[in-house]
C-alpha cells in the first residue's frame, strides 16, 4: 500500500507547519480549517493530532517563533554597532529585509493577534513589546546623546515600525523600485525625520 503524501513523520509536520500557515493567510484564521489543512498534507484528518493538538495552537506556534525568530536576528544585526544613527539605520535595514522577505508570517503575525486566546495572545504581544523595546532604546540613546532630536520615543517606536512592516502590504518586487532603493528612501524619511534642527548662525554685525 503506498503510503500517503507526508506520511514520514519529520516531513508530515513541516508539510502541517506550511500548508497552516498559507491557509490561515489565504483564508484567515476563522476560515482556515484543520479538515481542510489535513488533506492538503495528504493525511487522514485524526492524523493532524499526532503533531498539533489544536487549531489555536498552531495559530501560537506560528506567531511565538515569528516574534522569537525576529528578535534573535534583529540582536545579531546590532552587534557591533555602537553609534546612534548607525545602530537606528541598521535596525531599518534589517526590519525591512526581514519583513520583505516573510510576507506570509508578516501578514499572519499582524492580522491574526486578535484570534489568539487571552493568554497566548499576553505571551505574544510581550514578545512584540521586546522587540519593540530595541528600538526605543536607539531612539533614547540618539536623543540622550544629541545625535536624535525625538519629541515622544514611544511614539515614534510604534510611528517608524509600523511605516517600515507597512511596506509589505504595498511593495512589488516586479515594480519599479528595487528592495534596495525602498529601503535607501526609508533610511532617508525615517533618519531626516528625527536629526536635529540646525540653527543658522547669527552673524557678528560687523
Amino acid at each position: 500500500m503506498a503510503r500517503k503524501v507526508g506520511s514520514d513523520g519529520s516531513k508530515t509536520a513541516e508539510a502541517i507547519r506550511a500548508a497552516g500557515l498559507r491557509l490561515i493567510f489565504e483564508r484567515g484564521y476563522e476560515g482556515m480549517s484543520l479538515r481542510d489543512l489535513a488533506q492538503i498534507v495528504g493525511i487522514q484528518p485524526g492524523s493532524l493530532y499526532n503533531h498539533i493538538t489544536t487549531k489555536q495552537a498552531l495559530l501560537f506556534e506560528f506567531l511565538v517563533e515569528h516574534m522569537t525568530r525576529l528578535t534573535d536576528a534583529l540582536d545579531i544585526a546590532l552587534v557591533g554597532v555602537e553609534d546612534p544613527l548607525a545602530r537606528l539605520d541598521a535596525f531599518i535595514e534589517f526590519h525591512l529585509r526581514y519583513h520583505l522577505t516573510r510576507k506570509m508570517e508578516v501578514f499572519v503575525n499582524n492580522s491574526e493577534l486578535r484570534s489568539l486566546e487571552p493568554q497566548n495572545r499576553a505571551i505574544v504581544t510581550g514578545l512584540r513589546r521586546d522587540y519593540e523595546r530595541r528600538l526605543e532604546m536607539i531612539l533614547a540613546e540618539g536623543t540622550a546623546c544629541g545625535a536624535l532630536a525625538v519629541p515622544d520615543v514611544a511614539v515614534a517606536t510604534f510611528a517608524i515600525i509600523a511605516q517600515l512592516t507597512g511596506v509589505v502590504g504595498w511593495y512589488d518586487p516586479k515594480g519599479r523600485l528595487s528592495e534596495d532603493e525602498v529601503i535607501a528612501i526609508h533610511r532617508q524619511l525615517v533618519i531626516k525625520g528625527l536629526l536635529p534642527a540646525v540653527r543658522p548662525e547669527t552673524g557678528t554685525g560687523n
